[in-house]
């Protein structure tokens, strides 16, 4: 039962980076408002009659978030059924119940105050920051759930200070780093360029709109952030045995290079959404190596994870 617990905390987990890939999909191709300004009904209906396109894109987001959230909800009754109370997976399950559920609430706004389509305005960028962060504190807390179910040692953050406090630094840089790509990829896809040059001129020009103009400040933090990466992974000597561990640490680097290849073509070949899309693959993939790694390196090592006896 625990192994297949195991199993299906991987399979939400990477469930949800499907959706959150369709959900900027959603974004890059103007369909958010395929549905209206209506929550959950789309223009009024359960089921929509004589569908457009986006309507089609938009209801089918709907559809697959709403999944989502069921299977995080079985995963967080399962885990509270199947695992002793004081073992850290509870605590990472009803936390990502609690981030899928404001996920959708961010959602809901979005369509609701109608912050979507050609809405350029500094709403919908602040809400694009919140949808962010709270889609990688979601997909972290499923990536500690799925870790602690395959055997993952607890975490204890006093025991080690100084390591603690440079996962938490790289924790909020990859954030920031992801806020910065959301509002850029925003201004991609509400203004356009048709060559790089002219999208050089629009970013470094002080009349552009602030979603231009916040563009370049994404190229320049992600490659601090990456570097910053390369140079933290290096500092953490890792347990002996610890294959997890060493996995995420060299998923880090890696996914960090990859990242700013992807970054700097996507620049150069004006954000096409198939590119955008890939970007942000890699870019949940880098997160939830970094949140294995930060796991396996706070990690204090106690008896296997118990299960509830019946």
């Amino acid at each position: 039962m625990h192994a297949r617990l195991a199993r299906f905390a991987w399979l939400v987990l990477g469930y949800n980076v499907l959706v959150i890939l369709w959900g900027a999909y959603v974004r890059a191709t103007g369909s958010g408002a395929g549905c209206g300004a209506h929550w959950p009904l789309c223009n009024g209906e359960v089921i929509p009659r004589a569908p457009s396109v986006e309507m089609l894109v938009e209801f089918s987001h709907r559809l697959t978030s709403g999944l989502a959230l069921v299977l995080v909800v079985v995963l967080a009754a399962w885990v509270f059924r199947a695992i002793a109370p004081g073992q850290p997976a509870r605590p990472a399950a009803a936390a990502s119940l609690v981030f899928v559920l404001t996920e959708a609430a961010v959602g809901a706004g979005l369509v609701l105050f109608r912050l979507v389509a050609d809405n350029a305005s500094v709403a919908r960028a602040l809400f694009m920051a919140v949808h962010l962060v709270n889609t990688f504190v979601l997909l972290g807390c499923l990536t500690l759930t799925a870790h602690w179910l395959t055997g993952g040692a607890r975490i204890r953050l006093g025991a080690r200070p100084a390591r603690s406090a440079l996962v938490l630094v790289a924790v909020v840089a990859v954030l920031v780093v992801g806020v910065s790509g959301a509002i850029a990829a925003l201004g991609d896809t509400l203004f356009p360029a048709t060559t790089f040059a002219d999208a050089l001129r629009a970013d470094m020009s002080a009349t552009s709109h602030f979603l231009i103009r916040l563009r370049v400040l994404h190229p320049a933090l992600a490659v601090a952030t990456a570097l910053g990466l390369i140079a933290m992974v290096r500092r953490f000597p890792l347990v002996p045995g610890d294959a997890r561990g060493r996995t995420a640490s060299l998923a880090v680097v890696a996914l960090a290079v990859v990242q700013l290849v992807v970054g700097f073509v996507n620049v150069l070949l004006l954000a096409p959404v198939w590119l955008q899309l890939v970007h942000l693959l890699v870019a949940d993939a880098l997160w939830i190596a970094l949140v294995l790694l930060g796991a396996s390196t706070l990690a204090v090592h106690e008896p296997a994870v118990a299960r509830r006896v019946a």
